[in-house]
């Protein structure tokens, strides 16, 4: 009895001990926020699904910036050499010129005294746009000489469209310091900017360091496409037979190969292009008309050079053909 009631009461001192540790635990320190602040989240949070969220604001407006220096930082970001002057003028857009002669008749400031002592970029972006278009129409025809004159348009028109120029040009942070009437910046003015750009690092540097920057930063946004989701051909099969008949070969003929799960609601068909008794394509479909069509598109990417499987690009040190294209551009 006594060692079971000394026994009992270790463990009863144990546990008030412990009892008391716990409470110390748990009443003096707290990671919860202050009833203040609960309150004050609580107020925002309903503001911010009344009035929505606030409009973004460029980079010109937050706190520590330096133009200057950020259209230095600019150059020696891209290790290429700017001519600061040229730089600044290709980041005013006509747009922000009259928007900032607006603001100064709004605020009844006198238009002669105040007048702004800017260039816009119109020059620029006009030698930019024919330098990068000529450049990538040789680029395209030195890599794939067999591809027709539609494919070569419609890969520069791709490289060229608004979609992948500003891409680039906001990866590259030509938003931040653009000069524009709105921000965000739309995407024609922000397109117009990039050609600016490259037409200021023309008269900068060259036209071979112009052409790196196109073939390091436009070109490169090529890796991974297939050629007909750039070029839209409507009847590939007749393609292929044009193609055909201006090298001597006889035409194709379609073939099914095998099939599967034709009586289910997901067949799928093998269709095999023949010539001169030789498969020059083979492709699946969910119909034979599709099967036979996708088949098409096989071979012409075939006959054009643009496969999958194809030899990649050496990007290390210019090509001939790129610096015979440079040379011809900059003669012209």
């Amino acid at each position: 009895m006594a060692t079971g009631y000394l026994i009992n009461r270790g463990v009863l001192t144990f546990g008030i001990h412990y009892r008391n540790v716990c409470r110390n635990i748990l009443f003096t320190q707290t990671r919860e926020k202050k009833r203040w602040m609960k309150a004050y989240t609580l107020l925002m949070e309903r503001k911010l699904k009344l009035d929505g969220p606030p409009l973004p604001k460029p980079r010109s407006q937050q706190p520590n910036w330096d133009y200057h220096a950020e259209v230095q930082a600019f150059s020696s970001r891209l290790h290429e050499n700017f001519s600061p002057q040229l730089l600044k003028t290709a980041f005013i857009n006509p747009c922000y010129i009259e928007s900032e002669q607006e603001r100064r008749h709004s605020l009844g400031m006198d238009t002669e005294t105040t007048a702004l002592v800017l260039n816009d970029n119109n020059q620029l972006n006009t030698n930019g746009l024919k330098f990068t278009q000529d450049f990538l129409e040789e680029w395209c025809r030195a890599s794939f000489p067999c591809l027709p004159t539609e494919g070569v348009s419609a890969l520069v028109g791709h490289l060229t469209s608004h979609a992948v120029v500003c891409h680039v040009a906001r990866n590259l942070a030509i938003e931040d310091l653009a000069m524009s009437a709105k921000f965000p910046v739309p995407d024609e003015v922000l397109h117009r900017t990039f050609m600016a750009v490259i037409g200021a690092l023309q008269e900068s540097s060259g036209a071979e360091r112009a052409g790196l920057f196109l073939r390091d930063f436009l070109i490169t946004q090529l890796v991974g496409k297939d050629l007909f989701e750039v070029w839209a051909v409507v009847n590939p099969m007749g393609l292929l037979v044009e193609e055909l008949s201006k090298r001597s070969v006889p035409l194709p003929e379609p073939r099914l190969t095998r099939s599967a799960g034709a009586s289910t609601v997901l067949p799928l068909y093998f269709v095999g292009l023949y010539s001169d008794k030789k498969l020059l394509a083979e492709a699946p479909g969910e119909t034979v008309f599709g099967a036979e069509e996708e088949a098409a598109r096989v071979a012409l990417r075939k006959l054009y050079g643009y496969t999958e499987n194809r030899r990649p690009w050496d990007f290390s040190a210019p090509e001939l053909s790129q610096a015979s294209a440079v040379k011809s551009i900059s003669s012209s």
